[in-house]
């Protein structure tokens, strides 16, 4: 399958219909999916009606949206008025939501046909998709690794060529991770750039809805119609949305890149650190200046995001008690039982981890001594960032310290785990925006991103630099062998 901007242009022109697009992306789902399953559901017959509304309307001759035609997958945790929105758990396996996420309202305003939901981490709380009570999804380039987390899903989808596109989501790394481990691009938005209603609540002042695609261009597409104000989400930030698309063709000149040190330190993979110097080689190259900048409190950033993620899914889920909605038990018991048996049930045993460590957190005793302090260092963190970016436009690093890893190599081991997200969790607490970009692959042939990271609301120049590394290289060009 072609990329999204081409395939607009074909229903546009009448080239192709919406509809053979859409048969073309069953066909592909129904040879792959069973092998690296990534969708949870297919809403086939949702899908073909707006293939065919969108169809009809390009017979009368009506304008056509920004992605008219173009197949999206969406990760399962952003809602639906149709279908199930189940976030990979039993606690809400049966769940339909009475409402469409304002993400879903912009894509079909835009005429894109959305095709199914995704798997993920359960309530997005992973880094390898292995945590879905669903099953876990597959890495495209090779079925034995994980594709990432937690918007494995999403990441397997679009680089297994099932879809051009797809939407997940973002606590500390989970579009970032999963874009690294499958060889996709994939972009965090600043805080407040996309709206957050009818995601599912996991880390609220952390959670972003973010793109995934083959290459830059296709993901500014994409960001151009998700992205913008919106009154429902109180956090969504009222500032006029740049013409994403068109910005990609200005010059860049003077073009500051920064390299901290705190990047490459201890636990960084070798072949992934000489990927990533080989990146800022060819960035040199081009005319870009590199200048030494310094991220002091990097170091504490995985402690300080699993403090403040933990203690917000504490509150975040609380709703899910077996008496408003999602899993009830069978067994009978008074009111506390019931709350306690329904969620015992329902909830995973890394949801339930995270849980008991947030409410920990929480607690009389020990509020101030963890939740506060680390809500301090969170500001420390972001003055780093601030200081950085007065320097430089981008800050160049690798997304992950490992390329992707094997099936359950991790994940008995919770801490190992959570390194996976070392160098993307402190984009998500400063409120900055990230994009992972494919740099090379490993001895393996399993992919390595690039991760570059920028000021607040400056996503029209990071993308334009980092569509100018993809103008020069070839990495992101390469496609999964799949199985025929």
């Amino acid at each position: 399958m072609g990329p999204a901007r081409q395939l607009r242009q074909q229903v546009i022109s009448g080239e192709c219909s919406a509809e053979e697009i859409l048969n073309q992306t069953l066909e592909a789902v129904t040879r792959h999916n069973s092998r690296l399953h990534a969708f949870l559901r297919i809403d086939e017959a949702q899908a073909r009606q707006q293939a065919r509304q969108i169809d009809d309307r390009r017979g009368r001759g009506a304008a056509l949206g920004l992605l008219a035609g173009v197949p999206i997958a969406i990760k399962d945790n952003i809602c639906t008025r149709w279908g199930l929105t189940t976030c990979g758990s039993r606690i809400l396996a049966d769940y339909r939501s009475p409402f469409d996420a304002h993400v879903i309202e912009r894509l079909l305003a835009a005429d894109a046909v959305l095709v199914g939901k995704t798997n993920l981490d359960e309530f997005a709380m992973g880094s390898s998709t292995e945590n879905s009570a669903f099953g876990p999804s597959r890495n495209p380039w090779n079925p034995d690794y994980v594709p990432g987390g937690s918007s494995g899903g999403s990441a397997a989808a679009v680089s297994a060529g099932l879809v051009p596109l797809a939407l997940g989501s973002e606590t500390g790394g989970s579009v970032r991770q999963p874009a690294s481990f499958c060889n996709l691009t994939g972009l965090k938005p600043s805080y407040g750039r996309v709206s957050r209603y009818g995601l599912v609540a996991f880390g609220s002042s952390l959670d972003q809805i973010g793109p995934f695609a083959t290459d830059v261009a296709d993901l500014a597409l994409l960001l151009q119609v998700i992205a913008g104000r919106d009154s429902r989400d109180s956090t969504s930030v009222e500032l006029p949305v740049p013409d994403y698309v068109a910005e990609l063709e200005q010059p860049l000149d003077r073009l500051r890149i920064g390299v901290a040190a705190e990047y490459f330190g201890d636990g960084l993979d070798s072949q992934v650190r000489n990927a990533v110097e080989q990146a800022i080689r060819e960035y040199e190259k081009w005319g870009a200046e590199i200048v030494e900048v310094s991220i002091p409190h990097l170091r504490y950033a995985i402690a300080c995001y699993y403090l403040v993620c933990t203690a917000e899914a504490s509150s975040n889920l609380a709703r899910f008690d077996g008496v408003h909605y999602g899993h009830r038990t069978a067994e009978r018991g008074d009111i506390i039982q019931l709350y306690s048996r329904s969620r015992a049930e329902g909830f995973g045993a890394e949801v339930k981890r995270r849980i008991m460590l947030g409410t920990y957190a929480l607690s009389s005793g020990y509020y101030d001594a963890y939740y506060l302090k680390t809500l301090k260092v969170r500001r420390l963190l972001k003055e780093d960032f601030d200081r950085a970016f007065a320097r430089v436009d981008v800050l160049i690093s690798p997304t992950s310290p490992v390329p992707p890893f094997r099936f359950g190599e991790r994940l008995a081991d919770p801490l190992a785990m959570y390194l996976a997200d070392i160098y993307t969790a402190a984009t998500n607490l400063a409120g900055i925006c990230g994009i992972s970009i494919p740099c090379g692959f490993t001895s393996q042939g399993l992919p390595i991103g690039l991760q570059l990271q920028a000021a607040a609301f400056n996503e029209a120049r990071l993308l334009r630099i980092a569509r100018a590394y993809q103008q020069h290289t070839s990495h992101h060009t390469r496609r999964p062998e799949l199985p025929r």
